[in-house]
């Protein structure tokens, strides 16, 4: 079963460690924020954008089941 990521936008502080380990899932906007780039996580990907939201120092990024 695929999973959603999901992201608390004001907890965010603009570290992109998330970016740095899943780039076709996280970016940063203009002012530092992640954005999601896709939020359905297919199983195939979910140990490493599981692993890059669990990278964020600021728990700012999750999965949750869809």
């Amino acid at each position: 079963m695929a999973k959603q990521a999901k992201a608390d936008y004001e907890a965010c502080q603009g570290y992109a460690n998330c970016v740095m380990g899943a780039e076709d899932y996280f970016d940063l906007d203009d002012d530092g924020k992640v954005v999601l780039l896709a939020s359905e996580v297919p199983e195939s990907d979910e140990p490493r954008v599981a692993e890059a939201a669990r990278s964020c120092p600021v728990s700012a990024l999750w999965l949750e089941d869809s």
